[in-house]
């Protein structure tokens, strides 16, 4: 079976590679608006599943689709990619000395099959930042392309997160441990 990554993140690339497993990766543009109703796990969820749906049309018969999104929720609040700078500085305002949540959807497709999609949630905790330290870690990470305005793998990770209960590969955006079971249910592992 070859393996697609729909995903145009580096990080998800990176961690996809470490299950030891041939892909390719594709960039899919799809429409990232969801339903004002959805909460939490429920808006990555959609969302990966709109990237899947407007790809699998184009899939062979031994082909398996993965595509994925990640949101970060905080106080009732969804967070997903800064706008811009100050953006990201009021994200992490938001973020410092509190626990929010991570949630990835992971979606599976394949030709002719249900889309099957998995959820995976981690809990964060961020020390009190300061605002030197934030404008620092924005103005030298530019984290404008990451949900919550921060990539735990960078300098805010090793100095302001805490407590982290959960998947660490979640935070960065692609839940490994749920993607390995569902290949191994599919047959599809080293």
């Amino acid at each position: 079976m070859e393996i697609i990554l729909g995903s145009q993140s580096p990080r998800r690339r990176e961690l996809m590679a470490g299950l030891d497993l041939p892909f390719t990766s594709i960039t899919i543009d799809a429409d990232e608006t969801y339903p004002a109703n959805l909460q939490a796990g429920d808006i990555p969820y959609y969302i990966s599943r709109a990237k899947a749906q407007t790809y699998a049309e184009y899939l062979t018969d031994n082909q398996l689709l993965i595509t994925a999104d990640t949101i970060v929720w905080c106080e009732g609040q969804m967070l997903g990619k800064p706008k811009d700078e100050a953006d990201a500085k009021s994200m992490l305002h938001q973020l410092s000395g509190k626990t929010h949540q991570v949630y990835t959807a992971v979606t599976f497709a394949q030709k002719g099959k249900e889309l099957t999609t998995l959820v995976d949630c981690t809990d964060v905790t961020f020390r009190e930042l300061s605002d030197e330290e934030i404008t620092y870690y924005v103005q030298t990470y530019h984290p404008l392309d990451k949900a919550g305005a921060y990539g735990v793998q960078e300098w805010i990770g090793y100095a302001a997160c805490t407590c982290l209960r959960g998947s660490y590969f979640n935070v960065m955006g692609f839940p490994t441990h749920l993607v390995y079971q569902q290949l191994k249910k599919l047959g599809v592992t080293a």
